[in-house]
């Protein structure tokens, strides 16, 4: 049996991923790095800001020293206009707090993107004082570190992870714990092939935890 469930933020308790790519693949198209939506979000869903960084460098884009800076100002402006939740999250939340069934949220995201995201949607005070966030452990996914941090701050020693990225998966299957990927728009090929069990639906983690 489980005694924490760790969530991902973007695309798993927030569908935030469309919208923070396609800020960045604006972002990008000013500095000479021209995307489209999906080659974005191929490329960089999952990575800390700095990775995102060092990638479209390496892809050819000349960005200025403060550039992060400006990418978080920007995308935080965009995500100020609205995340819906993923669909199922109140209910799963909901079913999690009537079984005492501990959960927290691990990021790669920074907190302040992490209060416009959840906070607009009611779930900033559920998660504030249960927050992992790359800002303030040090390490990003697919380091395990956040997980592992995670963990041992909240006194669980069967932690299962609920990821939708590849560096997520990566991070959980290196802190050796469980990982669900979530998939529902495709690409749970890559995530199954990475270790985690993959689904479609929120509705459908209940039966994997086994509640």
């Amino acid at each position: 049996m489980h005694d924490l469930v760790i969530f991902d933020c973007d695309g798993v308790l927030v569908d935030s991923e469309v919208l923070s790519n396609q800020a960045l693949a604006d972002n990008l198209a000013g500095y000479g790095l021209h995307l489209t939506l999906p080659e974005c979000m191929s490329l960089f869903v999952g990575l800390t800001t700095a990775k995102c960084k060092e990638k479209a460098v390496e892809l050819g884009a000349n960005l200025p020293a403060d550039w992060i800076v400006e990418l978080d100002a920007e995308t935080d402006a965009l995500l100020q206009k609205g995340v819906p939740l993923i669909d199922g999250i109140p209910d799963l939340l909901s079913l999690l707090d009537r079984r005492s069934l501990p959960y927290c949220v691990a990021s790669n995201g920074t907190l302040s993107k992490m209060k416009v995201t959840l906070g607009q949607n009611g779930l900033w005070d559920r998660f504030k004082d249960v927050m992992f966030s790359v800002e303030t452990i040090g390490m990003g996914k697919p380091d395990p570190t956040l997980f592992l941090t995670a963990a041992r701050q909240l006194g669980a020693a069967s932690p299962i992870v609920i990821e939708d990225s590849p560096s997520g998966v990566t991070a959980a299957i290196r802190a050796n714990m469980r990982c669900l990927g979530y998939a529902p728009h495709g690409g749970g090929e890559r995530l199954r092939e990475l270790g985690a069990e993959v689904f479609t639906q929120m509705s459908q983690v209940p039966k994997l935890l086994g509640l």
